[in-house]
Formats: structure tokens, C-alpha cells, sequence
């Protein structure tokens, strides 16, 4: 707190409620700083962060602070499969909103210190963070172990696709049940390129948290270290008055873009990416991502997609490496939380396996993991990680198989009803349908999990993880509830996929397309009670974000 903070006297009220949770006079004279967790033991990405906690406050104490700590929600995507996912992308404008509300509520706290791992946590706290504008540093709560079984690698993706082989009669029970219970072997979040970890490797690109800390194990010593520096660097932020915003910028948003376009990083990075560039008013789209994906190259790829993981990042220098590599497309001049710009900070940097992060002038593809395609299935746009499809799917035309929700695909995939050369439909899963834009990770690692990988492919106005790899899909705009063309595909329909060319085509002629949507009509929305009914009410469309509007 400031001299005129200790000697007003309107905050006495505000001096005496702070006493009484036993902060003395000498603790109110120092810089407050919240310690923004997200702990529960609910979610094994977060289960440990009370842990890291502490080691934040040592070395926040240890610079001359004194810590506060306060919690925020982080539901996991895994456990939430099904109807569960309906909740967890608004729950990140929950995160965001509920950090903004107390941190400008308690308006005496001086700096942030960001403790987050999953999915939609860290996203929410980076826009939590634009909203609240001060010093604020991140620590990412890192990755949990990966198991070897029979030889070959295997993390949480691996029980998703085990699902389908079991159905399929690949594995036996007793080997299936050996993957449910070997492979999540430890805290942290998953040990693959999904959501959690392409989020925490773009905070590192941003520039606001220290280096390796998107790719250190959760339980390594190094991060106990990196989460003391953490609190001891907040303070420095504070004296020196480097806030959140400086580090968010288009520029800095755009080296994280191409990050996590060089990675195979997950599609939603697309929704939040776009959702915190709207926050800084940088104008950023779904549509955009394309042209940086043609852009950029795609220099590394990791479980799922591969047999390489996060781990294995870490052992080739972490995010650093990949932006070393980078650097030549990259804005070097942009800041870091270490004092240093991004090029300074780059310097002293070697990659250390090019075997998992290639060079710039032999990438494994001359394109990055994204590909945006639009047409008269998608006029607004959709989504395809293309990384991770199988070559013989890049091009493909089917049969419409049409399901209005989730729960049907997969019943139909598990009942062994889905044919070669099928495209699957899935809609009213969009912000609004859903509501909620679920993640239909399962069906899709079922997909490929049955061995249809090369010859079935799904589309929905829903997402997927970024465990997710094969002929899917996402983010179809206008979504179906909107009015999109999804929303009147009928069963038989041929359906076109050119990912080379960008091209996603309801096989029909614009009179028919036009004559089916004057016929449609909204459906009932499945849910609008609580806060899932504002949320359908106030969403924007996937291609800005999913923004409250």
C-alpha cells in the first residue's frame, strides 16, 4: 500500500478488516499481492497448485510483499465429458469475471500472480488479467508424467482412442482396464499437446511467465524454484509498474498465434486467442489463423499426433527452443517478464533435439497445424487441425450421416453402425445450440480409436481437444442454431472436403440450400435455465471467439 494508504483516514475501515485475517501495520506498509489460484483437488492439473502456493509466497515475502491468496473455479474437460461439457467453456468467462470482480473489489491489491494449468483456466486468466491491468506474472502449474506400457508411450489421449480399440475387440478387458488405471499416473495436466499445454506454452510467448514453465513436469524441483522467482519477480514488476497489458499486444499475440501454429497446437486455441485479442482491442478472427497457418511452419508435433511429448519439449529447450527456430517470422522486440525482450531473451538459447523440434529449413510441413475452410457448408468458416489427419483424408466426399447432438454419434459409433466413407454431422453443439460449444473429443478419438480415421470424417458446429487428431472437423460458423447451412443437411447429402483448398461444400444447388433454410426452424434450446440460458442469450459466434456480447 502506498504512505497515503497508511495515514488515511477513510481506509481505516479497510485497515481493520485486513488485521483482522492477521496482517499487522508493518504487512500493510508492503505491496499487496493477490496469489490467483485455482486449486482443487477435483482436477488432477490443479490438485497440487496449493503446493506451488507456498512457494510463491516464500518468494514474494522474500522481495519485500505481503501475499493474499484467493481461488477461483477450474472444472477439468476429461472428467467433464459428455453432458458435463456443456459447462466448461463458459466457465471461462466465469474464471475471468470472478478474478476481475474481486481483485477490482479488493482495488488496494498491488499485483497478480496467476496460478493455472487447463483448458479454459488459463485462458480466462489471461483475459482476467487485460481486464485488471496490473503487474501480473503467471506460473503454470506443468505436466504431469507419461507411462510406458509394453514399450510404446502413453498419456491421457491414449484412454480416449483405447475406447474404440476395445470396442472393436483390438484389446481385452483386463488390457483395457490397464490403461485406465496406468496412464493418468500423476498431477499435473496432460502430458500431450492438448489445450492445456498449447495455452501454457502461448502464456510463455507471451511473455508472461518464466521460461520452461509451459513444459517442466509439475512435480520437478526446478518449478519450486520457478514458483518462488515467480513471487520474488511480481515484486519487481510492481516497484518498476510493468503491467499485464504491456505484454498484450498484437504483436505478442501473433508470436503466440504462429507458436501454437508450429506445435499442432490445439483448435482452441483459435476461441481464446481471438477472445483475449478482443479484450486488448486487437482485431484478431477465426479467419485470420489461416493465413498465419500458410504462414508459419509446422516445425514439431506431440502426442497425439506423434509418439513425442511434452516432456520431450521440455528436453529440447522448451518454447524457446520453438521460438528460436522461429524467430525470422517472428517480433523479437516484444517484452518479457524477465526484463528482457523476446530476441535478448532468445540469444543464449540452443535447441537441444532438433529430432523433436525441427529447424526452419527442414519443418515437417512447409504450413502450420491450423487450416480455416470455408464454402457452402461453412460460409463463415470452419476449423481443421491439420496436422493431425491422416494424408488420405485431406481430400474426401461422403454421405451425410446427420446427428443433432453428441450422445447419438457416439452411440452409433459404438454400436458399429457408421460406414466407410460416411461424413459425420453433428450440430447444435455451437455457443448457442449447445449450449456451451461442447468438445466432442470422445466421439472423435472413438473414431479413430475403430480404425475410421482414414475413411470416415466428422464436422460439427461444436470443438474439439487438442488431443483430437484425424478427419474432424470444428467450429462451424454460422452454427446451426444461428440459421447456418448445417442446420438443414438431411441424411444422404453429399458432403465435399478440400483441406488443400480450403473448402468445405454442401453438395447442393443454392435454390435447394435456400429453400431448406426458409423451411427451418429453430429447435428448442436444450437447456435455459441458470447460467448456461445467459450464456446462450449473450454469446457471440465461434469465429470472434465465443465472446459475451
Amino acid at each position: 500500500m502506498t504512505t497515503n494508504d497508511e495515514i488515511d483516514p477513510a481506509r481505516a475501515y479497510l485497515r481493520a478488516l485486513y488485521k483482522a485475517t492477521g496482517l499487522s501495520d508493518k504487512d500493510l506498509k508492503k505491496p499487496l499481492i493477490a496469489i490467483v489460484n485455482s486449486w482443487n483437488d477435483l482436477n488432477p492439473g490443479h490438485a497440487h497448485l496449493h503446493r506451488l502456493a507456498e512457494f510463491v509466497r516464500r518468494g514474494i515475502l522474500r522481495a519485500g510483499g505481503t501475499p493474499v491468496e484467493f481461488n477461483t473455479i477450474a472444472p477439468c474437460d476429461g472428467i467433464a465429458q459428455g453432458p458435463g461439457m456443456h459447462y466448461i467453456l463458459p466457465s471461462r468467462e466465469i474464471i475471468a469475471g470472478s478474478i476481475e470482480l474481486m481483485v477490482k473489489a479488493h482495488y488496494t491489491i498491488k499485483g497478480l500472480v496467476m496460478l493455472c494449468s487447463c483448458d479454459k483456466i488459463v485462458p480466462g486468466m489471461l483475459i482476467a488479467a487485460a481486464r485488471c491491468n496490473l503487474p501480473t506474472i503467471f506460473l503454470t502449474g506443468g505436466v504431469m508424467p507419461h507411462r510406458i506400457i509394453n514399450g510404446e508411450v502413453k498419456t491421457t489421449c491414449d484412454v480416449k482412442e483405447a475406447i474404440g480399440r476395445y470396442t472393436k475387440g483390438e484389446i481385452t478387458e483386463e488390457e483395457f482396464h490397464e490403461l485406465e488405471s496406468e496412464i493418468c499416473c500423476g498431477e499435473g495436466s496432460c502430458n500431450m499437446m492438448g489445450t492445456a499445454s498449447t495455452m501454457c506454452c502461448m502464456v510463455e510467448a507471451l511473455g508472461l511467465s518464466l521460461p520452461r514453465s509451459a513444459t517442466l513436469l509439475a512435480h520437478d524441483a526446478n518449478r519450486m524454484r520457478l514458483a518462488q522467482k515467480a513471487g520474488e519477480k511480481i515484486i519487481e514488476l510492481v516497484r518498476e509498474n510493468v503491467r499485464a497489458r504491456r505484454f498484450l499486444t498484437s504483436a505478442s499475440i501473433h508470436n503466440a498465434a504462429r507458436l501454437g501454429l508450429a506445435v499442432g497446437g490445439s483448435s482452441n486455441m483459435v476461441l481464446h486467442l481471438c477472445a483475449l485479442a478482443n479484450e486488448v482491442n486487437v482485431d484478431l478472427k477465426m479467419d485470420d489463423f489461416d493465413e498465419l497457418s500458410r504462414s508459419t511452419p509446422l516445425l514439431a508435433k506431440f502426442k497425439p499426433a506423434s509418439s513425442h511429448t511434452i516432456t520431450d519439449l521440455d528436453e529440447a529447450g522448451g518454447v524457446l527452443a520453438v521460438l528460436k527456430e522461429l524467430a525470422p517470422i517472428l517480433d523479437l522486440n516484444t517484452p518479457t517478464v524477465m526484463g528482457k525482450t523476446l530476441g535478448e531473451l532468445l540469444k543464449s538459447v540452443q535447441n537441444a533435439r532438433p529430432d523433436v523440434v525441427h529447424a526452419m529449413k527442414a519443418p515437417l510441413s512447409t504450413e502450420g497445424g491450423l487450416a480455416i475452410l470455408e464454402g457452402t457448408l461453412a460460409p463463415e468458416g470452419a476449423l481443421v487441425k491439420q496436422s493431425a489427419v491422416n494424408p488420405k483424408m485431406l481430400v474426401h466426399s461422403g454421405p451425410a450421416r446427420v446427428f443433432n447432438k453428441e450422445e447419438d454419434v457416439q452411440k452409433a459409433l459404438l454400436s458399429k453402425s457408421i460406414q466407410a466413407g460416411d461424413v459425420l454431422i453433428i450440430r447444435y453443439e455451437g455457443p448457442k445450440g449447445g449450449p456451451g460449444m461442447r468438445e466432442l473429443s470422445l466421439p472423435a478419438a472413438i473414431l479413430v480409436g475403430m480404425g475410421l480415421g482414414e475413411s470416415v470424417a466428422m464436422i460439427t458446429d461444436g470443438r474439439y481437444s487438442g488431443a483430437t487428431r484425424g478427419p474432424c472437423i470444428g467450429h462451424v460458423c454460422p452454427e446451426a442454431a444461428a440459421g447456418g447451412p448445417l442446420a438443414i443437411v438431411e441424411d444422404g447429402d453429399m458432403i465435399s472436403i478440400d483441406i488443400p483448398n480450403r473448402k468445405l461444400d454442401l453438395l447442393l444447388s443454392p435454390e435447394e440450400i435456400e429453400a431448406r433454410l426458409k423451411k427451418w426452424s429453430p429447435p428448442k434450446p436444450p437447456i435455459t435455465e441458470g447460467f448456461l440460458g445467459i450464456y446462450a442469450r449473450l454469446v457471440s459466434s465461434a469465429r470472434y471467439g465465443a465472446l459475451f456480447k
